[in-house]
């Protein structure tokens, strides 16, 4: 339904604005600008700072923008000597404690507060008492803390209970005396930053980037994270080919997620310079010889040519690669080699969904604002924290059905309107039950359920005007897969949406790309000669026994078990050194580019397939351009049809990939597995009680941040150090032990 406009006047300009909306927001989209700090947009209205005054006509005295609604008529001044007056004496009274050590602060240069006050040329300072003197500590391996800098905005407070629903930074004390802090005095949570970032001072910092450049100094680079599928744009910050941090403000792109990013998508970027990156190309000689250093020419010739002696060649992709790799590898498949298989290495496969898709991928504004929300499986809190906080405000701010089906409870499951808490295993028979009402007693007994748990959800689903979404996790089947992207379509009435949680950052993306793939144990099986771009799962490179293939080549930034099990390693370029487009769980193509040169030797990944395809014979007429590569997509793949690179320039409006929607799909052999295999689970299990800790995947260490120090202290245990006025990595281990001797010595001296 459209909004009602309503006329509005601002320092004598007349507008029409949306009725409702907060006048803040309308001054500053039209261009007045009035100053705030406690002010955060869709966030609960604090109203503390008293810096965004006006002058609302018949209204006795001066009111805070931020709390005040549009209303029709309404005359506003934004510019007067009096509020100009009003608002220099509340900044008087923030610089009252308020150290000036813009020189050694990090957020010099990009400081709220400093901008504010730099904007009046000169504030009055009229208290002479002794300032309230903090020393800097830590708050966790990742997160430092200046307390006298703070201005009490609780923007940290909020976020954290808001977006994030941990509640772990909270303001203590009282008056002049009150402080932001720590239960413990110790950050025991997710760890996601989200508090530094929305901090408009140099209170909070990045323990990780902290005391490395100033902000000025660093080259902003707009791309997208290369760890989950949420898809989060954020802002690479290098200088002289260096990655030093990453943050995701508005103020350099206005991206689906906003400030908003995980640890891992803020933190763990230190893999990019790492010393253990692959220097140049590698090649083994002999079987069981060592993997010799070797030039690009060599290596490229030495591959090309045991392809070509190989009876049958595989390919293998992971979903960590950009859509111009994974294009790049099926056509070196394609066109290199006659029956050459091809797979795509994945938390699980997304193509029984797409080949049943009746209902369009939702995006993360509609999860925010949806009426109800059903999450079948997953774990969204750990693998995909965007989603997880737009579920969150949905439910708290915006009134939200939550329906969460799952095994294990979760910090979300606390504030589900409908917790089902099934057996362990057991998450595809809800989806029976949904699709198949008849089936829904047996399923419920092997949830260990009650029939009126399904029937209630039933209802709610049915009872929802707006937006309906389901989303479902990697628990899911085949067929179960099947089952739910057809669900739409019995709900013809009601705009249903669904949201699969994709493992990786462009599983969408190298699902699109490799249509027809065989499961990677099929093609490592079939295959004498491999090509694998990235690294093979645990459970994959288990199976795979690559030692015993007669041919293996591995494009890889790390010498992993993977590719030191290679007869060739080619070095590969990671996100912030390579342009491409990633392909999220909206189903947005998304740029990432290139904010850095290549490390040593390494090349983007597509190019050295295509290096390797010209040795072959092939030529895919790139022209070492990213851009050429991805013309080859929008001609290849009709979901892709039309886009270029421009297309893709702005990301306040992406664009989406246009999926073929199947209507009236016949899915009831699909069901009729599922009935057989829901049969089949046991009639009992005890159910799982304990809630897995926060932090339990993100801290998770792995390939790509284990190369950031603090992520092995957080996985092991984030022990508490003695003195939290220095580093804890200066004082722990990595794995979480202390460093006795160490400390020994420094408390002798």
């Amino acid at each position: 339904m459209a909004e009602e406009l309503i006329k509005v006047t601002i320092d004598g300009q007349e507008f029409e604005v949306e009725k409702g909306r907060p006048l803040i927001d309308v001054i500053n989209e039209k261009g007045f600008g009035v100053p705030s700090f406690c002010y955060y947009a869709d966030l609960e209205l604090q109203a503390s700072c008293r810096m965004c005054l006006v002058r609302i006509e018949k209204m006795p005295k001066l009111q805070a923008s931020c709390v005040i609604r549009c209303t029709d008529g309404m005359e506003v001044t934004t510019k007067s000597e009096e509020i100009e007056k009003a608002q220099r004496a509340m900044g008087e009274f923030l610089l009252a404690n308020h150290p000036l050590d813009c020189p050694v602060c990090d957020r010099g240069g990009e400081c709220e507060l400093q901008e504010v006050i730099f904007d009046w040329g000169d504030v009055e300072e009229r208290f002479d008492e002794p300032k309230n003197a903090h020393p800097e500590k830590f708050l966790s391996p990742i997160v430092a803390n200046d307390q006298q800098r703070c201005i009490l905005c609780k923007r940290c407070t909020r976020v954290c209970h808001e977006w994030m629903g941990e509640d772990a930074i909270e303001a203590g004390n009282r008056g002049s005396n009150t402080v932001i802090g720590t239960y413990g005095g110790w950050l025991n949570c997710s760890q996601c930053g989200n508090c530094i970032e929305v901090c408009p001072t140099g209170t909070l910092l990045d323990g990780v980037y902290r005391h490395e450049t100033r902000p000025w100094e660093l080259d902003q680079t707009i791309t997208t994270c290369t760890y989950c599928s949420d898809g989060c744009q954020l802002s690479v910050g290098s200088r002289a080919d260096e990655v030093h941090r990453i943050v995701a403000r508005d103020r350099y792109v206005n991206g689906i997620n906003g400030e908003f990013l995980c640890i891992k998508g803020r933190f763990a970027h230190g893999f990019v310079n790492h010393g253990d990156r692959i220097k140049t190309p590698l090649i083994r000689y002999k079987k069981g010889g060592k993997l010799i250093p070797s030039t690009w020419d060599d290596a490229i010739a030495f591959a090309a040519e045991r392809i070509k002696e190989s009876k049958k060649a595989g390919v293998v992709a992971t979903s960590r690669l950009t859509n111009e790799t994974v294009h790049t590898l099926k056509r070196f498949a394609d066109e290199c080699r006659d029956g050459t298989s091809y797979a795509v290495s994945d938390t699980y496969d997304l193509a029984p969904f797409f080949e049943n898709l009746s209902a369009p991928l939702c995006t993360h504004k509609e999860i925010r604002f949806a009426e109800t929300i059903v999450v079948i499986g997953g774990d969204v809190d750990e693998e995909q924290p965007l989603t997880a906080k737009q579920i969150r405000q949905a439910v708290r701010n915006g009134g939200a059905n939550l329906i969460l089906v799952n095994d294990t409870p979760s910090r979300l499951s606390h504030q589900a309107s409908q917790f089902i808490h099934v057996n362990p295993g057991t998450v595809e028979a809800f989806v029976l039950a949904l699709a198949d009402p008849s089936a829904a007693d047996m399923a419920a007994a092997k949830m260990g359920i009650g029939r009126a748990e399904i029937d209630k959800a039933r209802e709610t689903a049915n009872a929802t005007k707006g937006d309906l979404i389901i989303m479902f996790g990697k628990e899911l089947g085949a067929e179960a897969q099947a089952v739910a992207a057809n669900l739409p379509s019995r709900h013809e009435n009601r705009n249903v949406k669904l949201h699969p949680l994709a493992g990786y950052c462009n599983s969408v993306g190298a699902s699109d790309m490799m249509p027809g793939r065989k499961p990677v144990a099929d093609v490592v099986a079939g295959s004498d000669a491999l090509l694998i771009a990235g690294s093979l799962s645990d459970e994959e490179f288990a199976a795979a026994d690559l030692a015993s293939k007669p041919f293996v080549a591995v494009q890889e930034l790390f010498l992993t078990d993977t590719a030191a099990a290679a007869d060739v390693v080619f070095p590969a370029a990671s996100f912030a050194e390579s342009d491409g487009t990633y392909t999220n769980n909206d189903g947005f193509v998304q740029r990432v580019r290139r904010a850095i040169d290549p490390v040593h030797q390494a090349k983007p990944d597509w190019m050295i397939t295509s290096l390797l395809a010209s040795e072959l014979g092939a030529d895919f007429g790139y022209s070492f351009s990213a851009s050429a590569v991805f013309r080859s997509i929008a001609e290849s793949h009709e979901a892709y049809e039309g886009l270029r690179y421009p297309d893709l320039k702005d990301e306040t409006r992406p664009v989406r990939v246009k999926h073929k929607l199947v209507s009236g799909a016949d899915v009831s052999g699909a069901v009729a597995s599922l009935r057989d295999r829901v049969s089949q689970f046991p009639d009992a299990a005890d159910k799982i009680t304990e809630e897995p800790r926060v932090g339990h995947k993100l801290h998770r260490v792995t390939t790509m941040t284990g190369k950031t120090p603090q992520f092995h202290l957080l996985a092991n245990g984030n022990p508490k150090p003695d003195d939290l006025l220095v580093s804890p990595l200066f004082q722990f281990n990595p794995d979480g032990s202390p460093k006795k001797e160490e400390e020994s010595e420094v408390a002798a001296g």
